[in-house]
């Protein structure tokens, strides 16, 4: 099964290269916007270790206007679409445009379950074991915004939405969850608050047993595909359900696998966005970004940090000169040079590698599309996070144990679940948000970093040693 469905294209000598197509999408995404750019990414020779700049540049690149940043979003989706192929059961190969139209060859049959709760009707928040409401909550947004955690348009989005309970259950609404399962999802909370949630994941009885469990433990319904289905390989068929299900839809992203099934599974999503937005008009877009890329960020974002950095301990300036020298200017870096409007955050992880950060810019190169459309999107910051995914990554998990250390504020995901899925609620009834002049103040907008965006330093070169201080505290 591993050459059927959505596949990374074929070199000369048949291997399915995913360091060639990652340096591809990205070099043909820059060229129309910044040609030097596009050839320093074609020259780059081991892509492994040296993608970083280069999903850089791209940020960079677009600042330039408006249309820039859209350019880039538009020729990068152009270019993975138009590389990216489709294995069929014969062997044969066809191109990724060809699932627009392709026939389903099955229909999937849709099980129902109804929740056995009543419908909460006000916003309630988990933390540290407690579940914040009302003025806990509100003082708790409070202490985010001012400790550099939150920026204020999210904390500001999460206060009107309790202030309007009666949004949670989004009524004439059908929330699509794209991995079902997925630790990120909103779909435990969607269903507390009475919602109508259609989850999709691939045909694993524990996974569906743990989604099931929480559907009848919850107030909404879930529709699902009675078995499930893998997205990869097929696209039409689940394209062709998720088109006659029933209300406004929302088409939630929140896919993820390990290594490059990430960018499969992420590219398989978006042909299925482009097939369902050729069948219905009424399709809004959800994702969430992931707080370990590159942004750009609003100038009080960094009046904070440079806040932050003329204000460190005594004993941080006296380390910090030393250790810069020792790391050749690696550590422990100021984030941003005063007065930048916008700042450049660069949170890029080097151990989640190329592929995942192609499959989640991918996701924002759509939602930037989607929105110059007119099409209602959500797309919101994730906070760093303590899933499975990056526990197990031992490097990360150390980084995450150290990182208050440095301001960065690692959330568990109950917590994680709820914020960001009331900040969903609100995009949807407020048409995704206010308009921004730039693509990149819209995805700055809302943004749960953690504090990635608002610390003294700039978070790479403050990780290796977060990592070092926290791998005590991540083997406990």
């Amino acid at each position: 099964m591993a050459d059927q469905g959505v596949v990374f294209p074929a070199g000369p000598e048949g291997r399915r290269s995913t360091a060639a197509l990652g340096r591809a999408v990205v070099a043909d995404a820059l060229r129309p916007v910044d040609p030097a750019g596009a050839g320093a990414t074609e020259r780059e020779t081991n892509w492994r270790a040296g993608y970083l700049p280069h999903f850089r540049r791209l940020v960079e690149a677009g600042l330039a206007s408006p249309e820039a940043a859209l350019t880039i979003a538009d020729a990068g989706l152009a270019s993975l679409h138009r590389r990216m192929r489709v294995g069929g059961p014969d062997g044969a190969e066809t191109g990724l445009g060809d699932l627009v139209a392709a026939p389903a060859g099955r229909a999937l049959a849709t099980a129902e379950v109804t929740g056995t709760a009543e419908p909460e009707t006000e916003l309630s928040l988990p933390f540290h074991g407690e579940r914040l409401r009302g003025d806990a909550l509100l003082r708790r947004l409070d202490t985010w915004v001012e400790s550099g955690i939150v920026e204020p348009s999210a904390a500001e989005a999460v206060r009107t939405v309790a202030a309007h309970p009666e949004w949670l259950a989004l009524p004439d609404t059908t929330v699509v969850v794209l991995g079902a399962g997925a630790e990120m999802g909103p779909l435990t909370a969607l269903l507390r608050w009475g919602a109508r949630v259609a989850g999709v994941d691939l045909p694993r009885p524990a996974l569906w047993e743990r989604v099931l469990d929480t559907a009848r433990r919850g107030a909404g319904t879930l529709l699902y595909p009675d078995g499930g289905a893998d997205l990869i390989t097929e696209v039409p068929v689940v394209a062709d359900w998720v088109a006659g299900l029933p209300g406004r839809l929302v088409l939630g992203d929140y896919v993820y696998a390990d290594g490059a099934t990430n960018v499969r599974v992420s590219t398989a999503v978006d042909a299925l966005t482009v097939r369902l937005a050729a069948a219905r008009d009424d399709v809004a877009l959800a994702f969430l970004a992931t707080p370990t890329d590159v942004f750009a960020v609003p100038p009080d974002a960094v009046a904070q940090s440079v806040r932050a950095y003329a204000g460190r301990s005594r004993t941080a300036k006296l380390l910090g000169r030393p250790l810069r020298t020792l790391s050749a200017g690696r550590l422990l870096q100021r984030a941003y040079l005063p007065g930048s409007d916008p700042g450049v955050v660069d949170s890029l992880v080097a151990q989640q590698g190329p592929n995942y950060a192609l499959a989640k810019r991918l996701q924002r190169w759509r939602a930037t599309v989607a929105r110059a459309a007119g099409t209602t999107v959500s797309m919101n910051v994730a906070p760093p996070t303590r899933t499975r995914s990056v526990v197990k990554n031992r490097a990360l998990a150390a980084a995450y144990a150290g990182a208050h250390r440095f301001g960065v504020e690692v959330f568990e995901p109950a917590t994680s679940n709820v914020l960001m899925a009331a900040l969903l609620v609100h995009d949807l009834h407020t048409g995704g948000g206010p308009a921004h002049e730039h693509p990149w103040q819209d995805e700055a907008y809302a943004a749960v970093h953690g504090g990635l965006w608002r610390g003294a330093y700039a978070p790479r070169s403050a990780l290796g040693l977060a990592a070092l201080l926290g791998y005590g505290a991540a083997r406990s």
